[in-house]
């Protein structure tokens, strides 16, 4: 093992990005031992599934492992499932006395080098009852396959992706939705005003979308669930799924890291360093990562992510050239709609929205639409909604920073 290499690296978070972390150490040829902490007793499984194929298309959950204990043990690596973290001393980091990871059953670790993979749990509102489902793991997932089988109308509570893609399901086999959405539309913040509103327009009649509300509270109903809202509206339904984002899994963690999070995760260097731990990394939507060019930490919650700085941290454990960046992406199955997002929309300008192919924001189609999101004149990001052939030529004039002329020229070419 080379000079300055650690002797024994504790993935804790037993997802995708704790795989991949695993996986990538092995690629870039690291031989000592790694250890993969887990909170659930499930071997790393992937989650868009989850609000997809999951609910309607009846899969067992074996379809969405992506790596057995089989496979684990291929590559060397030491599962230790169904233990979830709960306190970690700090030692020096690599080449200094190690860190001790302290597990639910008291049982220790000793590593010189932590990767935090730990992700998000289910945000909760308050006075929210447990008769309100959520979706973050296998065990909700199954829970609230069973829930749709068995009522006949859905409230959802949250007009992001997770609740778009469970009314998509929902909608599916005939059940009413009402959605809840405190923004004036849904997907506000990952997509903009007004493509979060195009987005809208491609929902199922199935779907009872009020945005602009405000939530006051829950009350019991017979045989159901039910949301007070600010203008003395009660809205019922016979079960309930909040989905209004997540919270990082960092309560193990020191306190005085804890204090520090920036951006609503651990705050890390550009490459996963967690500021204030040696040798710690922090990877997915746990961590926040700085933004050498605007200058402030960014969460990226997406699936792609995970494996892109899986790949980064995994290079500057072993003090390896750092890999190409990579340009974020993020994909949402949805009434029979995928939508599509290449880039950072939050970086564009107010408003500033340029339209590439289709007629969606012209009031036509929303099938087809592709924009462009501008810093300036500078191309931040592409969205396309069922347009998958072209939304993938954009990617190298996103990760260039090309301008706007340039991407009106492809779009031509196109």
């Amino acid at each position: 093992m080379m000079t300055g290499q650690p002797e024994h690296v504790i993935i804790v978070g037993a997802g995708l990005g704790g795989l991949r972390a695993a996986q990538q150490l092995r690629s870039v040829g690291f031989q000592g031992r790694i250890s993969l902490v887990g909170a659930e007793r499930h071997p790393p499984y992937d989650r868009p599934p989850l609000s997809k194929q999951l609910l309607t298309l009846g899969w067992d959950p074996e379809r969405i492992v992506l790596a057995g204990l089989d496979a684990l043990d291929e590559i060397g690596v030491r599962a230790h499932l169904g233990l979830p973290a709960v306190a970690l001393r700090p030692g020096g980091g690599v080449g200094r006395p190690a860190h001790e990871l302290e597990l639910a059953d008291g049982s220790t670790l000793h590593g010189d080098a932590i990767v935090v993979a730990t992700g998000l749990t289910a945000r909760k509102l308050p006075g929210q009852p447990d008769e309100m489902l959520t979706l973050r793991t296998l065990e909700d997932a199954l829970a609230l396959r069973d829930t749709l089988g068995r009522v006949g109308s859905l409230l959802i509570v949250g007009g992001g992706f997770i609740g778009a893609e469970v009314a998509s399901c929902a909608t599916g086999e005939g059940l009413p939705v009402t959605m809840l959405e405190a923004m004036p539309v849904p997907f506000g913040r990952a997509l903009g005003p007004e493509l979060g509103a195009l987005a809208a327009r491609n929902f199922s009649a199935g779907v009872d979308l009020r945005t602009g509300v405000t939530i006051t509270g829950f009350t019991g109903v017979p045989d159901g669930v039910g949301v007070e809202l600010a203008d003395g509206t009660v809205v019922r339904a016979e079960a309930g799924l909040v989905g209004v984002g997540g919270v990082p899994c960092i309560d193990w963690l020191p306190p005085e890291v804890v204090e520090r999070v920036a951006a609503g995760g651990l705050h890390c260097s550009p490459t996963g360093r967690v500021h204030g731990l040696r040798g710690v990394w922090a990877v997915g939507d746990v961590s926040a990562w700085d933004d050498p060019e605007h200058g402030v930490p960014h969460r990226h919650e997406h699936w792609t992510s995970a494996g892109d700085q899986a790949a980064a941290v995994a290079h500057d454990i072993l003090g390896a050239p750092p890999p190409p960046p990579a340009v974020p992406y993020f994909w949402s199955d949805q009434f029979g709609l995928k939508i599509q997002v290449i880039g950072r929309p939050e970086l564009a300008d107010a408003d500033h929205v340029m339209p590439l192919h289709g007629t969606g924001l012209d009031g036509g189609d929303v099938r087809g639409t592709v924009a462009g999101y501008l810093e300036g004149e500078r191309l931040v990001a592409v969205a396309g909604f069922g347009a998958a052939r072209y939304v993938s030529r954009y990617r190298p004039l996103v990760a260039a920073g090309a301008t706007a002329d340039e991407a009106k020229a492809l779009a031509a070419s196109l």
